[in-house]
């Protein structure tokens, strides 16, 4: 099996001395190891954290939430699917106002970082490191200072980086994301 053929890129997200969200590289993973020899199993190693102890329940069952909660609980996690459409002008025209409204109604108004002349209306930011998979179609990656499309099998490492997400394909775009609660360092 060619590695090089099955690759992917790995976008991790960081912030530059003035505190703005940055690509801090965009690469595949550089930490790749073929187990057992030809034939067998090529693990790809993405990202890790030092710490989140999960409580692991003999029997666990669906979290008690009745509506959208956009970041994970507390010392939590939380993995989700969204289906995003493409971007019209309708989500270009958008105020703060319209933009902290869209982020209420996903739970977590504070998030919304939209001020004028931010690079894309839905900015937003939240005290979590996420892991982004696409899964089928494309995506560009907003940040403060750049931006990057990503691709089905592209995956981002969100390290607390005020971003937006804009469809600008034409078509569905279909992403995974791992949200893992965390502290900014000081």
């Amino acid at each position: 099996m060619n590695q090089q053929q099955n690759s992917f890129r790995r976008i991790v997200t960081g912030h530059d001395a003035e505190g703005k969200a940055i690509i801090i590289s965009d690469a595949p993973p550089t930490h790749t190891q073929l187990v057992g020899g030809p034939g067998g199993p090529t693990f790809f190693e993405v990202w890790h954290t030092q710490a989140t102890p999960a409580l692991i329940q003999p029997q666990p069952d669906e979290a008690d939430e009745k509506s959208l909660v956009l970041p994970p609980p507390k010392n939590g996690t939380r993995i989700r699917v969204i289906e995003f459409p493409p971007e019209g002008e309708e989500i270009r025209r958008l105020t703060g106002a319209d933009a902290a409204a869209k982020f209420r109604a996903m739970g977590d108004e504070k998030a919304s970082t939209s001020a004028a002349g931010a690079p894309h209306p839905l900015m937003h930011k939240t005290e979590t490191v996420d892991y982004g998979i696409v899964l089928e179609g494309e995506m560009t990656l907003v940040l403060d200072r750049g931006e990057t499309v990503i691709k089905a099998g592209d995956i981002i490492i969100q390290n607390g980086t005020n971003h937006a997400w804009a469809n600008r394909s034409g078509k569905i775009c279909r992403m995974a994301f791992v949200l893992i609660d965390g502290h900014f360092a000081s």
